[in-house]
């Protein structure tokens, strides 16, 4: 009898892993090309990247004319956003001397990027992955984050 329980917890913790939502390719899509056409409006060309959970790249989109640096930058932000489950706007004032996550940046080498940005993407208090976006000021890219998101949080 103990033996089924355990198979039965088992099989009960597997199914509720499988109800839970994941970002799937498509609405990685549907935030890029949210993003892409903000960054149109404000006329900055931008790199846009998509994480999951994991910080592991499912989308990336490099706008025409847009900084090639961008690219490595964008893909950082959105694994920040993921792996710390805050915006790096947020995170980068916990960064500071004093502060909670004072030398964050260090433990990573090349991974953190802690410049706005980048926004983890939740639905229904968890953490399905990241965007990150770069291209413009911290402001500018902020701004296309949050509003490449808004319909998915």
């Amino acid at each position: 009898m103990e033996h089924s329980n355990e198979i039965h917890a088992i099989a009960s913790a597997v199914a509720g892993v499988l109800r839970q939502e994941r970002l799937g390719l498509q609405k990685a899509l549907e935030m890029i090309r949210r993003a892409e056409q903000m960054s149109l409006e404000i006329q900055v060309p931008m790199a846009i990247s998509v994480v999951d959970e994991g910080g592991n790249l499912i989308a990336f989109h490099r706008m025409d004319d847009s900084l090639l640096a961008s690219i490595a930058v964008s893909q950082s932000k959105a694994y920040t956003a993921a792996a710390l489950r805050c915006s790096t706007k947020d995170a980068a004032k916990m960064i500071l001397p004093g502060e909670a996550l004072y030398g964050l940046q260090n433990t990573h080498p090349g991974r953190f990027c802690l410049f706005g940005g980048g926004v983890p993407i939740m639905v229904n208090g968890r953490c399905i992955g990241g965007l990150g976006v770069s291209g413009g000021t911290a402001e500018q890219d902020t701004a296309v984050a949050e509003y490449a998101i808004k319909q998915e949080t």
